[in-house]
């Protein structure tokens, strides 16, 4: 009696762990077409019951958590693909030299694209800098 409550125990565990795509995304505060599209990106993964609704594991959480960070801090989907294998189970990544390269490509776009700006804000310095004088031309005439 004792072997068969065990079991029946682990099984009400397991299932109570599994949650719907609604839940994931009030848990998560991701919207459920969000995560439809983590799960096409290869990002996040789901079993599906019989009726064919998706069901997530309890990691599910905090594998949208560290999604979310990653895409704040400017990787592409890909990139975060192919960093997800060096999650581990808390917060952070595996110091492998995989995830060192991804994130030292990523600080060089990120350089580039802060580059680029300083290049941008110069010109349009310059066009404001000419646009006030022909102002104060104007008004002195």
């Amino acid at each position: 009696m004792a072997v068969r409550l065990a079991v029946d125990i682990s099984v009400k565990v397991k299932r109570r762990a599994a949650m719907r795509i609604g839940e994931l995304s009030r848990r998560t505060g991701v919207s459920t077409r969000l995560l439809r599209y983590y799960e096409g990106q290869g990002l996040l993964v789901s079993e599906r019951d019989s009726n064919d609704y998706r069901r997530y594991g309890p990691d599910a959480i905090e594998r949208v958590t560290r999604v979310r960070e990653l895409l704040a801090g400017g990787l592409t989907t890909e990139a975060i693909r192919d960093l997800l294998p060096c999650t581990q189970g808390g917060p952070g990544l595996l110091a492998c030299e995989h995830s060192v390269q991804v994130l030292d490509g990523q600080l060089s776009r990120v350089d580039e694209q802060m580059a680029e700006l300083a290049r941008k804000r110069e010109a349009l310095l310059g066009v404001t800098s000419t646009l006030r004088a022909g102002e104060v031309e104007a008004a002195v005439t």
